[in-house]
């Protein structure tokens, strides 16, 4: 993944785009080739295939380099999304080019280089006519993309391709720019530029990683790499973060749980900032924070908001399917838009007032909006926590009692009541104290199965489920209650795969299909098994998990449990989320 903070790429490892959506994350792909052969890419790479590949990520920075050694030269290739910093040198301008960049160098002997531009807008429905006129220049459906390239460029149809050769010392520079097809359309950047545009954003993502990352301990490069993700998924302009970059990556080869992950669910963003310690860096809290009261500013009670919201603060993510893509490795349907939208689902209130309680340090998060804001989600979990909803799984069946919805409201009130002098709630406090007090009668009644020695998936069921194991997290209990430890022991026993790691659940719920394990839940037993005072089996929990990241450090939703390849959407802010908490 590369990505401007607005919107992201994906880039194979033999140097193709296979997929970009412009001008925000949830927009109809231009390159959608990673769910249909046909649905757009742009490729860059050795004429002759063949030979080795090394990736890595510039140092401190979300810039790719692909290394390909052939048989006659070795070719070095850059890609990346232009970003630069604000005049104060800590944020993200918002008026910077929206461009994609990509410079290919050789460094040995001399390589024919292929280069193949075959934009399809609207998830591959346009074929979109190329005309040379300022650079390349396609045009079609909404879209306006300008290609910078000094290359010869042959035009057949929809698509672009030349072959040239680079000798040592040679490079080649190339971009991409999007307009709307009413506004100008961009002027083509000379090599020079491009490359000032490229060393322009390798010092801003150094300067963002040197601002905002200073933890010390181990796996520090990768918990560093995870933090960069997350930024990475983050919408700039508004504070938004997204849970992964794609669409419909499935939950299971050929399978139906195929899902649009490229939204701002309020969990996801909470735990999101909880998880960079923004606390340290405040302006990206008061975005979201601000983002957040704003976007769900609405008449309806309070219980009832959203859990989710597009980047822009959209609220209607109408779910819909894309008929003319084949789907990843025929996984169909492609959806668009994502159903969840409209679920109940208590438990964002307990997140949302975790990662106030994380930022109480930063007192311009408690202005009057959002203080506000943050009173009447504690109020709403105060007055809905006995109702029934979709759970954190977002299951998509009757309402249930789930636990983890009940610890979260539970959550919520105690740290609304740690927070009452910021919130300026002294009036709800006798109250809310009455509340979470109930609320913890009922989960010790009706949460824990004697018959499963477990605090299982929902009142009054033996199902085991893995964010039970949340409950020492969040300090509901301490980690020395035995019930702790039975309910850690019960999942690390009976809901892993044979590569010990963790699903999210085994009961039915109405879906067709099945799922992978679930790398959030795997970095969850690491934290419970740490707490609890075993840091041998944390250390082998943790260890499972990332040992699953791709040669780039990047993670899915889950794992194959048979062939051990990730699945789901890509990356997942969830699973770095729990790789740095953990």
């Amino acid at each position: 993944m590369i990505s401007d903070c607005r919107s992201a790429a994906l880039v194979s490892r033999d140097g193709s785009i296979d997929w970009l959506c412009l001008p925000r994350f949830d927009a109809p792909s231009i390159f959608g080739r990673l769910l249909d052969r046909d649905a757009g890419h742009w490729s860059i790479g050795p004429a002759a295939g063949g030979g080795s590949v090394e990736r890595r990520y510039l140092d401190d920075t979300m810039v790719l380099s692909t290394t390909f050694r052939t048989s006659s030269g070795v070719l070095r290739l850059l890609d990346s999304m232009a970003i630069e910093l604000a005049a104060d040198r800590h944020e993200l301008r918002l008026d910077e080019p929206r461009a994609l960049l990509r410079r290919v160098e050789c460094l040995e002997g001399e390589v024919a280089i292929s280069i193949e531009f075959a934009p399809r807008p609207e998830y591959g429905l346009v074929r979109p006519r190329l005309e040379v006129e300022r650079g390349l220049v396609s045009r079609g459906g909404p879209d306006v993309l300008t290609l910078s390239c000094a290359r010869p460029l042959s035009v057949d149809g929809s698509t672009a391709k030349g072959i040239f050769v680079l000798r040592r010392g040679e490079r080649a520079s190339f971009a991409a720019m999007h307009a709307a097809i009413w506004e100008p359309g961009p002027e083509p950047l000379d090599e020079d530029s491009i490359d000032d545009l490229i060393d322009r954003t390798i010092e801003a993502w150094r300067i963002w990683a040197s601002d905002h990352q200073a933890y010390e301990g181990p796996w520090k490069r990768l918990v560093d790499h995870s933090g960069r993700v997350l930024q990475a998924l983050s919408f700039a302009p508004t504070g938004a973060v997204i849970a992964a970059a794609t669409t419909s990556l499935p939950e299971q080869v050929g399978g139906s749980r195929n899902w649009d992950y490229r939204f701002t669910w309020v969990r996801d963003a909470s735990l999101t900032l909880q998880a960079l310690w923004v606390a340290a860096c405040p302006k990206e809290a008061y975005r979201f924070f601000d983002f957040l009261a704003n976007a769900s500013l609405s008449t309806s009670e309070a219980g009832s908001r959203q859990i989710m919201y597009g980047v822009g603060g959209e609220h209607d993510l109408a779910e819909r399917e894309l008929g003319q893509l084949t789907g990843w490795r025929g996984s169909r349907p492609v959806r668009v838009g994502n159903g969840a939208w409209h679920q109940r689902q208590l438990d964002v209130f307990g997140e949302l007032l975790c990662a106030a309680w994380v930022l109480r340090e930063q007192p311009r998060i408690f202005e009057p909006t959002t203080r506000s804001y943050l009173r009447e989600a504690v109020d709403a979990a105060a007055a809905h926590w006995t109702e029934a909803d979709q759970g954190l799984w977002e299951i998509r069946g009757p309402p249930r009692h789930y636990l983890n919805s009940k610890l979260m409201c539970w959550t919520a009130l105690d740290r609304g009541i740690e927070l009452v002098e910021l919130l300026d709630a002294h009036d709800r406090v006798s109250s809310w104290r009455s509340t979470r007090e109930e609320i913890r009668a009922a989960i010790l009644d009706q949460g824990w199965s004697q018959q499963a020695l477990a605090f299982t998936q929902s009142f009054g069921s033996d199902d085991l489920d893995a964010s039970a194991l949340r409950i020492p997290l969040i300090g509901f209990l301490p980690p020395g209650d035995p019930r702790v430890r039975s309910t850690v022991e019960a999942i690390a026993a009976r809901l892993v795969d044979r590569r010990g790691l963790v699903f999210r659940y085994l009961a039915p719920d109405g879906l067709s299909g099945g799922e992978g394990t679930f790398l959030l839940c795997t970095f969850w037993l690491a934290e419970a098994w740490s707490l609890l005072g075993e840091p041998g089996l944390a250390q082998e929990a943790f260890e499972r998990a990332v040992a699953h990241a791709n040669d780039l450090g990047l993670l899915s939703e889950e794992v194959d449990p048979e062939s051990g390849e990730l699945l789901g959407n890509f990356p997942q802010a969830f699973s770095h989320i729990g790789l740095i908490n953990a």
